[in-house]
């Protein structure tokens, strides 16, 4: 991921998309402060080959979860009855 102040990408725009465009993700910055993502609205299919195999090894490394397991609601423990951080 590729960070760049608001002022540095107007110069580099074009190249910035293109870097967009193959893949990469460029965060714009204003005072050092994240701002803007600029990500390719339709992902290649090399890059989400990529990610797919990233997902796989970090599930084969984690191993198989629990049949009750539910994402959905395994940090409730975090939360309060109103749905405010505890």
């Amino acid at each position: 991921m590729t960070h760049i102040a608001i002022s540095e990408a107007k110069a580099q725009l074009t190249e910035l998309v293109r870097r967009a465009e193959g893949g990469e993700t460029v965060v714009l910055t204003r005072h050092g402060q994240e701002v803007v993502r600029l990500a390719p609205v339709k992902v290649s299919s090399e890059l989400r080959a990529k990610r797919l195999a990233a997902i796989r090894a970090a599930q084969a490394a984690v191993g198989p979860l629990p049949a009750d397991f539910d994402a959905a609601r395994s940090h409730d423990d975090l939360y309060d009855e109103d749905g405010l951080p505890a």
